[in-house]
């Protein structure tokens, strides 16, 4: 996808496509068929600018045709750089200003909770992003009013655009964090797909707000993406895609 659109973030993409997969197609309860069923668990993509392992997710589950993922970022598709929840069917909010994706959720959260709606929302975040006050103001919130229909997972690959994340702002220790904010956490392999369904599930029982801590690498499963900040926001040649491709296809 990203190749075809000669721009996107395949880095970020890579490190949370098992977190995704296992939210779409085990853990979440939703209707591609009726995108607005008022009970449905919710996704947030707080890290937007990764849409592209969104998209993936929402036309496997048949929101639209798997067709459409050719036509990532032009001008005329329904599948901008950035999520956009007036033109692509399934995407709960427009993201990619980082930060924001926590806030919206909390807002959300009470929301249904009034509402009395039964599902639950699941925010992915990623670490790089988790240098945004708003995050913590958010995770204060969530807290506060006790928001148990909320999961926030948190990719943590350890790199963001310029670097590695301890280097240009570090957000360890963040399990102590989260729970020093009064959220109840769990800190998991992000790639191990028993540990991450266990731990989705897990959130769901928690009475409170839930963080997943899940340590990632970023490119995973390419071996000259892995853990390079340089493929953040770089799209592959056609050279290199094919390369990649075949690694993940092994």
């Amino acid at each position: 996808m990203v190749t075809e659109a000669g721009s996107g973030h395949p880095g970020g993409s890579l490190s949370s496509a098992d977190i995704v997969t296992a939210l779409f197609f085990h853990t979440m309860k939703h209707r591609p068929e009726d995108p607005k069923w008022p009970d449905r668990d919710r996704f947030i993509l707080s890290k937007g600018h990764c849409a592209p392992v969104l998209y993936s997710a929402l036309a496997r589950s048949g929101y639209f045709p798997v067709d459409d993922l050719n036509n990532l970022r032009k001008i005329d598709c329904h599948l901008q750089g950035h999520p956009d929840m007036h033109k692509t069917r399934g995407v709960e909010i427009s993201s990619g200003s980082l930060g924001q994706g926590l806030s919206v959720s909390v807002g959300m959260a009470l929301s249904m909770r009034l509402d009395k709606l039964p599902g639950q929302i699941f925010t992915l975040m990623g670490d790089g992003e988790s240098q945004e006050g708003e995050v913590w103001e958010a995770a204060m919130a969530a807290a506060h009013y006790k928001t148990g229909n909320l999961t926030a997972i948190v990719d943590a690959n350890g790199l963001q655009i310029d670097g590695f994340t301890r280097d240009v702002m570090n957000v360890e220790p963040l399990a102590a964090k989260y729970e020093a904010f009064g959220w109840t956490v769990k800190s998991i392999d992000g790639h191990d797909m028993q540990q991450i369904v266990d731990a989705l599930d897990w959130s769901r029982t928690v009475e409170g707000p839930a963080s997943i801590i899940a340590r990632t690498v970023k490119g995973k499963g390419v071996s000259f993406m892995e853990n390079q900040a340089g493929w953040h926001g770089r799209a592959p040649s056609a050279g290199e895609a094919e390369r990649a491709l075949a690694e993940l296809q092994r």
